[in-house]
Parts: C-alpha cells; structure tokens; sequence
C-alpha cells in the first residue's frame, strides 16, 4: 500500500523550543518520523542561515516548504505586496520548491496582471492559505481569487488549513467542496476550546478521522497533508511517528452520509 506523503510544520514542535534551538535542529526528526516534506517557519527564525538551512534539509532528502506570515494583497493598495519578491527570495535560498503565505485583503479590482508578471519564471510555487481572519479566511474571497487567476492561467495553488475556517466560523466541508479543485496542500488540525473559551489547536481524535477523508475526497488524491498541530511527549520521535503515521493512511472518501462536524469543535 503506498503512503499519502507528510508534511511536518516546524511550528508543530512549539514556538518557544524551535526559537531557541533552531529549526535546523528539527531535520533530524522530522526525517526519521516517515515525514517527506519540512514546512520552514520563517516567523520562528531568528538568526538561522538560510543556506545552511538548505543544506541540513537536502542532506535528508526531504522537500521543503517555506512558510510566511506575509499577507499577499494589502488593504492600502491593488498590487501584490511589495515584500513579496524579497520572500520568494528567502524561500529559494532556504532551498523551498514552494511558498506559503496568506491571501490578505484580497479584492476584486487587484492587480493580478501585476502578479503574474512578478511569479515568470519564478522556481517557487506560490499558495495562498485561508488563515483565521475576517479578511483571509473566509469562503467566497477564495472562490473569486481562484475564479480570476483559473482565467488568468496565473500559477498559484492553494493550501488548505482545515482547521483555520472555523476561526470565521466556515464549514470546513463546504469549503472542500467549492475550493477542493485548486487545492494543493492541506494543514490538518483539529480545534477546540480552552478554559477561557479561546480556539486553539489540537491533535486529532478519532472522531475526526472520517471528516478528514471526507474533506480530501474533493481534492486530488494524494495531496501532500501537513501536521500544524501539537506534537508533545516523553518520547518526541514516537509520538511524531504516530501522527506522520495516522495522516499518511488518511484517504479521501464521498460517502453518501455526510460525516457531521467534530462535536468538539
């Protein structure tokens, strides 16, 4: 049976920990888990070398993804972030076939001519990210973005934070079903609420399982799945190597009985 491949966010591993060693610290372990891919985290950088960054992750042979807090349109303006270029950059010396960030203040009058023009010829592939704003997490601005840029021929594909949506309070599944197509990388986390009534993410029960295949039986079959949620223990490895393990075997499915929203959630 061949394994759907894993993706390992550093930020997994928590902020603190990888601030302070270094995420170059983290290759190991993320290669030894029965992860393909490591999701650099450019906000938890601090003084690290891109370069040797690239070097410690080739040396592993895992594919690499760079991560960025970077909102792709502006409320200010109709261009692409004027940051953007210099991201791109960053990801391409860290050795990342891909770039993450989020779609930000995106409307129907950006200049997406603009950003074509800026990804020619570019050796990163761009996705956008639905995060967990009123402006970049809601439904309908990802369907007209990838409406536009679909006509447009513009390469840009989408990352898929299933738990992300329910900080706007969208329906993963819904979701799945409208933006399925151009979906290129899925964020699995489940959500719940602390003490306080705060959102915050955590690893998956059981009953999370099914509404996952469901969720990825919209999207092209074998799509790269990321863990972006807590990975603590005792035993790191062995706890790591059990959610690299539960993601890998996850399928998607169309049943025809709708799997319900986790009740945790």
């Amino acid at each position: 049976m061949n394994m759907n491949p894993v993706s390992i966010s550093l930020s997994s591993f928590g902020a603190d920990p990888v601030r302070h060693q270094g995420q170059a610290a983290f290759v190991d372990l993320v290669a030894v888990s029965g992860a393909t891919r490591i999701e650099l985290r450019e906000e938890l950088m601090t003084h690290e070398s891109l370069s040797a960054l690239c070097s410690a992750v080739a040396s592993r042979q895992l594919e690499c993804l760079y991560s960025s807090p970077l909102e792709l349109w502006l409320p200010e303006t109709l261009t692409p972030n004027p940051q953007l270029s210099a991201t791109l950059q960053r990801a391409v010396l860290a050795g990342a076939q891909w770039l993450k960030v989020s779609l930000g203040h995106y409307r129907e009058d950006c200049d997406l001519a603009a950003l074509a023009q800026l990804l020619t010829q570019q050796p990163v592939r761009l996705l956008v990210e639905n995060d967990q704003t009123l402006h970049g997490g809601r439904i309908d601005g990802f369907v007209h973005f990838f409406a536009q840029i679909s006509d447009l021929h513009i390469p840009v594909g989408m990352t898929f934070d299933v738990g992300n949506w329910h900080w706007q309070e969208q329906s993963p599944l819904s979701a799945a079903r409208q933006l399925g197509q151009y979906v290129e990388y899925v964020h699995f986390k489940a959500v719940t609420r602390d003490a306080a009534g705060k959102l915050i993410a955590i690893p998956p029960q059981p009953c999370d399982l099914p509404a996952w295949g469901e969720l990825l039986g919209y999207m092209t079959p074998g799509l790269p799945r990321a863990i972006e949620y807590p990975l603590q223990g005792d035993d790191l490895l062995e706890v790591t190597r059990h959610q690299v393990s539960i993601l890998a075997d996850l399928a998607g499915t169309h049943e025809a009985a709708q799997p319900k929203e986790p009740s945790h959630v």
